[in-house]
């Protein structure tokens, strides 16, 4: 455990200092490309068993039959074990086609065991607007798996009233897109940073010409582009491909306290502090040096800054580091005298909360 934290430390650090450049369609998505929620409800049949007998099924099954020109009578209710209510889910994604097919999630919304064996009938998918956009049917593929004896026990691994139809959507409806439209395109970063956004900007700049981008605000970043749609698709092939270096993440630390993972940023830095915590001592202090110029050096006296930082145990072992201490170092050295993760994480709130920590600490 004592290596594995010392390994998750190294990992936030590297990771933070040896930030490359990306690209463009890495860190942003363009205004209006994007996907739309559809739900449908409807039947899924051939189940052995496990279906339900409940008011919405049987009229769902009825009103089915009647499309088919098959009535029955009101005072009749069917056995329908082998039928189930579900509900009917997808992402459309952009500029997606009619014609074209899509992946449908169908979920069981009633009482039934599970959906294993099952096929959805044709059921019709419907936007936020109310407008029909795809319509599926198929043969279910449920992952999970339910046993149940006749005295009751029953084993369930995984979700048998859930499964999937690959493929199972057929676009019937197309989604306008507005990325044709104006004189702008726009990318909005998935991170928001100023500092991001600027550096977006003038990379899109130094290709294109002065101007041709803008920062709008922290998210968001707007360009100049052709009309023609043929020549607006080559000239967003060559922005999204382009490459620049983001800005430093926010000071953060994260903290697993069920697996003891701790990751924790570059930018983390530590003010002066001790804490003692069981046998554990800490103590972070900042040295004032005076660094003196050479003799007809013409220089001038400066004052450096010098950070220690002391880690005691029972056998007040102690270790000093050079100036520039960040929190990882303190991390090592408790590693180091052998304490427990339960206690790197209190000493942690602890810092937090006497403000020597200028990150953010989350615990999940």
């Amino acid at each position: 455990m004592k290596m594995f934290l010392i390994v998750c430390v190294v990992l936030g650090s590297l990771f933070s200092q040896c930030v490359r450049a990306e690209r463009v369609k890495d860190v942003s998505m363009v205004e209006g490309v994007r996907s739309n929620q559809l739900v449908g409800y409807g039947l899924v049949v051939g189940l052995p068993g496990t279906g339900e007998q409940s008011r919405f099924t049987e009229q769902s099954f009825k009103a089915m039959l009647s499309s088919f020109g098959i009535t029955m009578p009101s005072s009749l209710k069917p056995k329908i074990k082998n039928v189930a209510a579900v509900a009917v889910h997808a992402d459309l994604p952009p500029f997606v086609k009619p014609g074209q097919k899509i992946d449908v999630t169908v979920s069981s919304i009633g009482s039934a065991g599970s959906l294993r064996g099952g096929t959805l009938l044709q059921t019709f998918m419907k936007g936020v607007d109310g407008n029909v956009y795809a319509i599926a049917q198929g043969s279910l593929i449920v992952g999970g798996l339910g046993a149940e004896g006749l005295d009751g026990s029953r084993v369930v691994i995984n979700t048998p009233t859930v499964g999937r139809v690959p493929n199972g959507a057929m676009v019937e409806r197309a989604v306008k897109s507005p990325f044709t439209q104006g004189d702008h395109i726009t990318f909005n970063l998935n991170s928001p940073d100023f500092t991001t956004a600027k550096r977006l900007a003038d990379t899109i700049n130094a290709l294109v010409g002065p101007n041709s981008a803008k920062p709008l605000d922290a998210a968001s970043v707007r360009v100049i582009a052709p009309r023609d749609p043929s020549q607006r698709v080559a000239y967003l092939s060559t922005l999204e491909n382009l490459e620049f270096k983001p800005a430093d993440t926010n000071a953060k630390i994260i903290v697993n306290s069920r697996t003891g993972t701790i990751v924790i940023g570059k930018n983390v830095k530590l003010q002066p502090a001790a804490i003692t915590h069981g046998g554990l001592t800490v103590t972070i202090a900042e040295q004032q040096n005076v660094a003196q110029p050479q003799a007809l050096a013409q220089g001038e006296t400066v004052v450096t800054q010098q950070s220690i930082i002391d880690v005691d145990t029972d056998d007040s072992r102690a270790f000093v580091f050079d100036p520039g201490v960040s929190l990882d170092d303190l991390v090592r050295a408790i590693n180091q005298v052998g304490a427990a993760p339960g206690d790197l994480m209190a000493i942690l709130e602890a810092l937090k909360e006497a403000g020597a920590i200028n990150g953010q600490l989350v615990v999940i």
